[in-house]
């Protein structure tokens, strides 16, 4: 039987003379039962540690998959080869495809061959083992320890605040000096030195700012310097504001390194989110989601609209259109696009972080491999958008320019009689047979259309007039009927004569 046995120097392939594993408690009993067959050196503390880290996870390394298809002869296929890990064990049976056995009784004997080292590989002093077992620990335990860049990033947060709120102390006390000043040099960093390096406005003649400021920021500072409007202040004030102007400096710089170490581990850890939305924005969303594995769990809708918790929940409460994006909206590519075009740019971004951030996590490869691809298509996808709505509003302009145009007045041309043709008679009256046929047939339609309203305006006549008859025929009988009326009045008149008489 061959065991396999990692150390710290090393890999070690030993060959049993006997399926015994109880004869480890002396070293001269360890010697006789096991027997060494090929030892490979680690040649510096990296190999060592890619080493430990590839067992650790299972792999079986390049240098390991050489050693054992270099020592293993035909022969020795053959036979069973012992390992501790079972994950291990798995791994060199399926690439080497040899009898590999890792159980209880493999520990045992893992264990009586640890115990026995020393003896069992000759010129390798117990001293150096103990060195090498305590410095591979240590390598091993800042490995485990993964990179979070919640913390960098939080501190970045921090130093700009700090920054932010120093400068404006230094720019509001230096102000009552030399007001002037504040409007010209808008950098915190060249104001703080300009301060460190000129004190009183008085020197500004004297002294040279040429390191800190172009040559056309001096003039104009050396020139407001001259009529300036500001109040005189003490040797005590100015020491203050250059002990301001000091710690501006210092944090300044702090922030440049802390920036750049950010940034180198963020290359190291996310290469290809990083190539998409840059270090910053990258580094929040993965602190927002606590860990990149996390991260990578999240689909791309939340992705998208990461950092935006209240504005989501809000939303939903009142009913009202949900946030199109969150962190990543400070993303260069999202920034480039149109405030119309920012929602469809944010989606394409989160979808394509979302493979990138996988890749990242869960990938083998090192380096941006999908990063750069994907951001030449978004960069491709937002050119196609803004074509798109350029072309919407050139067609919506020029359809407002044609609208708005201003009324121009255009001379008719003026009858040319050189221009008439005289036409044969015959040709002439085939031609206005047609013309007379249509005229007669409008005449005709004309002529129906009238019968009936003069019909009717006979009828309506006729009535009338028997109306009229009837009523003169009424008249004649009512003034007969009085003629009639009268003569009787008079008889009985004069018999009321005759009467009284």
């Amino acid at each position: 039987m061959l065991v396999l046995f990692e150390t710290p120097a090393g890999y070690a392939l030993f060959k049993m003379k006997d399926d015994i594993f109880k004869y480890f408690e002396t070293p001269d009993a360890a010697a006789k039962t096991l027997k060494l067959k090929a030892f490979q050196k680690f040649e510096n503390t990296t190999d060592a540690m890619s080493a430990v880290t590839a067992l650790v996870e299972g792999k079986v390394s390049k240098g390991l998959k050489k050693f054992l298809a270099d020592e293993l002869s035909e022969l020795d296929l053959k036979d069973t080869l012992a390992v501790g890990d079972s994950k291990l064990a798995a791994s060199i049976a399926k690439k080497l495809e040899i009898n590999v056995v890792s159980d209880s009784t493999t520990l045992e004997l893992m264990r009586g061959i640890r115990s026995q080292i020393t003896t069992l590989i000759s010129g390798l002093p117990e001293a150096d083992m103990n060195a090498m077992v305590l410095g591979l620990s240590h390598s091993l335990s800042r490995y485990k320890l993964k990179f979070s860049p919640d913390k960098a990033i939080h501190l970045l947060d921090d130093l700009d605040k700090e920054l932010n709120t120093y400068a404006m102390r230094v720019k509001e006390w230096y102000g009552w000096h030399f007001p002037e000043m504040t409007k010209i040099i808008v950098d915190n960093l060249a104001y703080a030195k300009v301060v460190k390096t000129m004190g009183f406005r008085s020197n500004a003649a004297n002294v040279d700012l040429s390191t800190v400021l172009p040559e056309e920021l001096e003039k104009e500072v050396k020139d407001a310097a001259e009529i300036s409007m500001g109040t005189e202040i003490s040797d005590e004030d100015i020491d203050n504001i250059h002990h301001l102007a000091d710690q501006i400096i210092s944090i300044t710089e702090y922030r440049v390194q802390l920036y750049d170490y950010l940034k180198n581990r963020m290359a190291a850890i996310a290469p290809n989110l990083t190539c998409l939305v840059g270090e910053l924005v990258g580094a929040r969303l993965i602190a927002h989601a606590g860990s990149l594995l996390n991260l990578s769990k999240q689909p791309a809708s939340t992705i998208q609209i990461l950092g935006a918790e209240k504005a989501l929940f809000r939303a939903l409460k009142s009913k009202h259109d949900t946030p199109k994006y969150g962190l990543i909206y400070h993303a260069s590519l999202v920034g480039q696009a149109g405030p119309k075009l920012k929602g469809k740019v944010a989606r394409s971004v989160a979808t394509k972080c979302a493979l990138s951030i996988r890749v990242d996590a869960l990938g083998e490869h090192d380096g941006p491999t999908v990063g750069i691809e994907m951001r030449a298509k978004l960069e491709a996808r937002l050119r196609q958008l803004e074509g798109k709505a350029k072309g919407v509003v050139g067609s919506a302009s020029k359809g407002k320019k044609e609208g708005n145009k201003k009324f121009e007045f255009k001379q008719t041309k003026s009858y040319n009689a050189a221009s008439d043709v005289a036409v044969a008679d015959d040709a002439s009256s085939a031609a206005a047979t047609p013309a007379k046929k249509r005229k007669a047939a409008v005449e005709e339609d004309a002529e129906e259309e009238e019968k009936p309203k003069k019909s009717k305006k006979n009828d309506d006549s006729e009535e009338g007039e028997k109306k009229k008859k009837k009523k003169k025929a009424k008249t004649d009988d009512d003034e007969g009927a009085e003629a009639e009326e009268k003569p009787k009045k008079k008889k009985k008149k004069s018999k009321t004569e005759d009467g009284d008489s």
